[in-house]
């Protein structure tokens, strides 16, 4: 299946497609900003995954752009951001994530694609588009997430246990995303929360209260 590509995003996603492919490394769109578009949501917030140094892509990127825009590097967690037209613009490297139990600060190593969409919290969310010569604007899709988005599911795309243990703020993003999207909790990703709520002790009381604040401003 082809993501429709609007006009104006054009521009931006083939000047993206043509840094990437100078570097010689393959590029995605992925997460909030497909699920949003394939939802008919406005968003103005694009992340970009590359199977290498999302930080150089970025540079490579903002070098083609007139005026050239500024790049915000964050080197410890690889990312880099930047504006152009009024979208914003996060490139960051295909990455695996490890996590030990006491804390949601994973050890990162480089990866595939596919290690990049397993770590995603929801399948909504795992939802890739390829910005790559010979699969442009091709929806990568492991685990059925056009399909959940069609049946308006909320679903971890590993087992719910692996995904809320690794990172117990998804507990709390998996409701916040139902209320916003009128989205239901798939059964087991449901267990997975009352099974693992206990662990919401390791986050922090602002990212917490953070969340919750998201909730109850949903209608």
């Amino acid at each position: 299946m082809l993501f429709s590509i609007l006009p104006d995003e054009r521009r931006i996603f083939e000047l993206v497609a043509r840094a990437a492919r100078e570097q010689s490394v393959p590029a995605y769109v992925v997460g909030g900003y497909v699920r949003d578009r394939l939802l008919g949501r406005p968003t103005k917030d694009i992340d970009i995954v590359c199977v290498g140094d999302g930080i150089l892509l970025a540079e490579a990127v903002a070098a083609l752009l007139s005026p050239r825009p500024k790049v915000v590097v964050y080197r410890r967690f690889g990312t880099a951001m930047l504006r152009c037209e009024g979208i914003e613009m996060e490139f960051v490297g295909a990455r695996r994530e490890s996590y030990s139990p006491e804390s949601r600060k994973p050890d990162v190593e480089q990866g595939s694609l596919e290690d990049d969409q397993n770590r995603r919290d929801f399948t909504i969310n795992a939802l890739a588009v390829s910005l790559n010569e010979d699969t442009f604007g091709q929806i990568i899709d492991p685990f059925n997430g056009l399909a959940h988005l069609e049946q308006k599911i909320i679903k971890t795309p590993l087992d719910p246990g692996q995904t809320f243990s690794d990172d117990p703020l998804r507990m709390m993003r998996a409701v916040r995303f139902a209320n916003q999207l009128g989205f239901t909790i798939e059964p087991s990703t449901y267990r997975g929360i009352v099974q693992h709520r206990s662990r919401l002790h390791i986050i922090s009381r602002e990212r917490i209260a953070t969340e919750l604040e998201k909730i109850l401003m949903t209608p």
